[in-house]
């Protein structure tokens, strides 16, 4: 049995800035993860993580777990997308809102459909 929890944080202001700088400093990370990725034209996550963690965690000075949050955060092989269901590719989310538009039109006409009489 799994127990689901939600928490709500309350930190005092000092905390809010503190968590607030550690976001900031993990998105310049992601941002510096993702240039290089471009620029080097990485597509994985582990050839990604082998070129920039020890630079993230010198230069952002971050521990080892946001370091590789902000490598795996960048996801450059998402940028392609090959649907399993219809074979539709494309950038993730043109196929995402595709299917999801494709769907939508078929529960219209399974609602909209008029109900047939006995005769």
């Amino acid at each position: 049995m799994k127990l689901v929890v939600q928490v709500k944080l309350l930190p005092t202001p000092e905390q809010a800035s503190a968590l607030e700088a550690t976001l900031r400093t993990c998105n310049r990370a992601a941002t510096y993860a993702s240039q290089v990725a471009f620029a080097k034209g990485l597509k994985d996550r582990n050839g990604l993580q082998k070129e920039v963690y020890t630079d993230l965690k010198a230069t952002f000075g971050l521990s080892a777990q946001p370091a590789v949050r902000a490598v795996k955060n960048n996801r450059p092989a998402r940028d392609h997308f090959r649907c399993r269901r219809c074979g539709l590719a494309g950038p993730a989310d043109v196929v995402a809102g595709v299917n999801v538009r494709d769907r939508a039109r078929s529960a219209w006409a399974f609602v909209t459909m008029p109900v047939p009489h006995p005769v």
